[in-house]
């Protein structure tokens, strides 16, 4: 009994005493038979708890002791919440993002490039149409009411039943991003199961303007003002006012260009690029020809700060933002595909990304471009994070003046931010950037593996707000869709049995 507590010595010696009358008097009754068997039992459990305790008790410790192992818990993931109702994303897809009046998609309409990521949405899940509980697409240049029926007709040309509805969502740059965080809020509600969230953006055929007159008592307000401030003209103010210069942004600029440019090389956006079969008409003679449009066409290979340097500026005189340091004007569409968990899990899909957040904030509209700066903490301390837990970061990039004083504002790892270029070099469509840099950031999550649990997407927005959400790497297992469906538990850790 040397190395038994002493709390246990004593429940032994009882133990012991009672076995000794029985031995004498020969013969024992069904209640001290009973009083016996619990003693042992709890004898046993004793002694395997005094096996857990801690080893720095000194020698009177058993010989079995417990000590963590290089797994850590054991588990081959880090450990996470997760729950059957989590909101999941399944499917991120694009279109090409082309330039605005000079690009592949310059002549065709909102509801074809619409259509074209729906239908692929549906034909990569092999989620039935019928059981879409929703779309929500994210658009700002279309007429209101025409471009939510031009999203109707999309989705009928994409093989949608005439039961599953369509809404269109506006918040300036970020209504992608918002048609995906209003999916994710109504699946999260109990609204429905599966749905659709969505961007499009035709600025050759919608080009950005003002309708109609002006309020005169914004006069009486400075911020109202500032709302109708040209977007270039706060960009200026932003340059100006944190001080951001002119070499500093065409250095940005330069970057973005030769990060994307490496990325299209590298094929890292084929699995997010959805061809779409569409027309060219010639300008000068009206000829239409076919074309399969497979890639982004914004990109200039070779872009050097020097060669921006020589750029004039647009917005100010002796100014610093230009049109090579702004986003390009730009034409496409994106889709994500959301559901629970437990809906992933029951159809074999593999998690893309989990949704663990969305935050809207306003700011001052004539700096409208430190909307992430102010966005991007917000989602990721409602998470409980800090920003260094953040692995990848998909920031707009409305302008390079905006875009560094965000990254240099929150102390970013310039290597996590936009690693695949960004707005600048790919174009910015103003509905569908949102979607479009969901689908860019899953996909370069995906191929990390490990290396990428945490990505965030952001994007300032005119009239002054910021828009950021928060995505978790899929699974803490391989693919679902290599799965087997398991019906009982087995005595594992449900970690085991996912």
């Amino acid at each position: 009994l040397a190395h038994i507590p002493i709390f246990q010595t004593v429940a032994y010696t009882s133990f012991v005493l009672k076995a000794l009358v029985i031995a004498v008097n020969g013969k024992i009754s069904d209640t001290e038979q009973e009083q016996m068997n619990n003693d042992r039992a709890a004898f046993r459990q004793r002694q395997l708890l005094n096996h857990l305790r801690p080893a720095n008790l000194g020698e009177a410790m058993s010989s079995i002791q417990l000590n963590p192992t290089s797994a850590g818990d054991s588990s081959a993931y880090p450990r996470r919440a997760s729950s059957d109702d989590d909101v999941v994303i399944v499917s991120a897809l694009r279109t090409a993002v082309c330039k605005a009046k000079r690009g592949g998609f310059k002549d065709t309409p909102a509801d074809d490039l619409l259509s074209a990521v729906l239908k692929a949405t549906l034909e990569q899940t092999g989620v039935e149409a019928q059981a879409i509980g929703d779309i929500v697409v994210g658009s700002v240049l279309g007429p209101s009411s025409q471009r939510a029926n031009e999203s109707r007709i999309a989705m009928f040309l994409a093989g949608f039943p005439e039961s599953v509805p369509v809404r269109t969502v506006n918040r300036q740059c970020s209504s992608g991003l918002q048609a995906i965080a209003d999916v994710a809020a109504a699946i999260s509600a109990g609204y429905y199961t599966i749905g659709i969230g969505a961007g499009v953006e035709t600025m050759s055929l919608n080009p950005m303007a003002w309708e109609g007159g002006v309020n005169p008592r914004i006069a009486e307000c400075p911020s109202a003002q500032s709302c109708l401030l040209p977007m270039g003209v706060t960009s200026e103010n932003v340059a100006a006012k944190y001080g951001v210069s002119r070499e500093t942004q065409d250095k940005f600029a330069a970057q973005s260009h030769a990060r994307m440019a490496a990325a299209q090389a590298a094929g890292k956006f084929d699995a997010e690029i959805v061809p779409v079969a569409t027309k060219l008409k010639d300008p000068k003679t009206g000829e239409e020809k076919d074309v399969v449009i497979r890639a982004d066409d914004g990109v200039r290979a070779g872009t050097t700060a020097a060669g921006l340097g020589k750029l004039r500026a647009v917005f100010k005189k002796d100014g610093s933002t230009t049109a090579g340091n702004s986003s390009q004007v730009s034409d496409g569409a994106a889709a994500s595909l959301l559901m629970t968990r437990r809906e992933a899990v029951r159809r074999g899909l593999p998690i893309l990304a989990i949704w663990r957040g969305f935050s809207a904030v306003g700011v001052d509209p004539a700096v409208m471009g430190i909307g992430p700066s102010v966005a991007i903490p917000d989602v990721v301390r409602r998470a409980g994070l800090s920003l260094d837990d953040v692995d990848v970061y998909e920031i707009n990039e409305a302008f390079a003046s905006q875009a560094t004083f965000c990254v240099d504002h929150l102390e970013l790892d310039p290597a996590k931010v936009n690693p695949n270029g960004g707005a600048i070099a790919m174009g910015h469509p103003l509905g569908a950037t949102g979607a479009r840099a969901t689908a860019t950031l899953l996909h370069e999550m995906q191929r990390r593996g490990a290396a990428a649990r945490f990505g965030v997407v952001s994007m300032c927005i005119g009239s002054g707000m910021g828009a950021a959400a928060l995505f978790e790497s899929g699974g803490e297992v391989d693919s679902l869709k290599f799965a087997h469906p398991k019906h009982a538990q087995d005595h594992l850790s449900r970690d085991a049995s996912v």
